[in-house]
């Protein structure tokens, strides 16, 4: 310990009382999205991407800064956005998106039907 912190620590203590030395964590900057706007880009993220209007067929990180400039006039950094969806609740893995034209009984006829053994 060098002499500056334990002078700190005296004044401290001496202004304050025993309590003043114990860690004062900040809790962080808050949030630029307010709790209704991520509840927003929740809703947006479990719904998935228009393809018509967002034309994309699965969001990623770069596509949901450019919404969430567009909606809310916030920008993040690509990185900001995962930590952003992170903190929502979701994580880095998604389903595989389906084709729009994929058709169920062309999927079915496919199949190999080779029977069990």
């Amino acid at each position: 310990m060098d002499r500056q912190t334990l002078r700190d620590w005296v004044h401290r203590f001496n202004e304050h009382g025993p309590n003043s030395l114990k860690d004062n964590w900040s809790k962080g900057k808050p949030s630029r999205l307010s709790a209704e706007q991520q509840a927003e880009v929740a809703e947006l993220v479990e719904t998935g991407p228009d393809r018509a209007a967002h034309s994309v067929v699965r969001w990623r990180r770069v596509d949901l800064q450019r919404v969430i400039a567009e909606r809310f006039g916030v920008v993040y950094h690509e990185r900001t956005v995962g930590k952003l969806l992170k903190a929502l609740g979701f994580s880095h893995i998604s389903a595989r998106p389906r084709h729009p034209g994929q058709d169920a009984r062309t999927i079915e006829a496919f199949k190999k039907t080779s029977p069990r053994r």
